[in-house]
């Protein structure tokens, strides 16, 4: 069932639910656009949703003008704050009101800039929030990988080293160990860091699983030994990381694109959304080794990038609540917010 959909005024890479408890409503979407030419520029903006799937309301709050994004993501802590990847080289970080402010309340002027900082002439590709939500990873397109530090009056590196040979387009946390970080890049590899050495230890690197590019990488937050990988190569993999030699299926599966972001339920383990570029978005199901499509949305018309599962209570009225997603496309520039239509994708 679809809740809405909205053109936005550039290419649309990254859509993000709040998980802060006061703005479980709230949906922001990035954009990026490239102004070729003698001197090329990269502009881009975040535009903030009020969402209710089950009133059907989806409604614009803000605009945020910015550099072209990559990347953004909601910080796992008590804090409502939202990171940004641009193509300046740059990471910001916005927030929303304090914890008590009711939601109705937020306004055109609710999502504010808080801190930011230049860490590298390339671009920053991705982004993630480590648990306690007190550093932020962040990938580069020369295969760096940067930790930044959130202090009170500042942002500053912790870290920086050379990780890949080619653009890093996934650095993704271990959510049940925050001194651990996992990369993937162009240069097919995917490695996990440990940060309690510096510079970084390398923990594994596995140069084979992948014949191209390493788009993500999401740990499962209900299994701390699953860890699930996606490729320009089209295939989801799944890996159990007490044996990173090879994924716990050795194809896994094909799901026909490149596989640009994999999502995790936040409540149903097994159950992932995934973004699959040049064949729209998939919802997969796992146990085990075993793994299957169990239904997909095709109502984008370019690029499938973003994608985002809307948190909240899991249950209403003693019955499984249908979660709503967001899911956004590239050149066409649409964003879309939708609820699964099959029985058993929450059972």
């Amino acid at each position: 069932m679809e809740v809405g959909h909205c053109f936005l005024d550039g290419s649309a890479d990254a859509v993000e639910f709040c998980g802060h408890e006061s703005y479980h409503n709230v949906l922001a979407a990035s954009t990026y656009v490239l102004q070729e030419g003698d001197q090329p520029t990269r502009s881009g903006s975040i535009t903030l949703f009020d969402v209710d799937a089950e009133a059907g309301r989806f409604e614009l709050i803000q605009k945020v003008e910015s550099a072209g994004i990559f990347d953004i993501k909601w910080s796992p802590g008590l804090l409502p704050l939202l990171a940004q990847a641009d193509a300046d080289g740059c990471v910001k970080l916005y927030s929303l009101p304090c914890s008590g402010s009711d939601t109705a309340e937020l306004d055109s002027s609710c999502l504010t800039e808080v801190q930011g900082k230049c860490i590298s002439s390339s671009m920053c590709l991705c982004v993630d929030w480590n648990s306690p939500a007190t550093s932020v990873a962040v990938g580069l397109s020369d295969g760096s990988v940067s930790i930044v530090s959130l202090d009170e009056s500042q942002l500053n590196i912790l870290q920086e080293w050379k990780a890949h040979d080619y653009e890093l387009w996934a650095a993704s946390f271990d959510i049940q160990q925050p001194m651990l970080i996992y990369t993937g890049s162009d240069d097919c590899k995917f490695s996990c860091w440990d940060l309690r050495e510096d510079p970084s230890q390398l923990v594994f690197q596995n140069t084979k699983a992948h014949k191209m590019g390493v788009c993500c990488i999401a740990k499962s937050p209900h299994d701390p030994n699953v860890l699930l990988t996606g490729s320009y190569d089209e295939h989801l993999r799944i890996w159990d990381t007490r044996l990173t030699s090879r994924p716990v299926s050795e194809s896994s599966i094909c799901l026909g694109g490149g596989v640009w972001r994999v999502k995790h339920h936040p409540h149903i383990p097994g159950l992932v959304l995934t973004a699959c570029m040049h064949n729209g978005f998939a919802l997969v199901k796992f146990r085990a080794d075993q793994v299957e499509v169990i239904e997909t949305y095709t109502k984008h018309d370019s690029l499938a990038y973003g994608a985002d599962w809307q948190r909240g209570n899991a249950f209403v009225s003693g019955k499984k609540k249908r979660s709503a997603i967001a899911t956004c496309s590239f050149y066409d520039r649409l964003l879309r917010v939708w609820t699964p239509q099959g029985d058993d994708v929450f059972e």
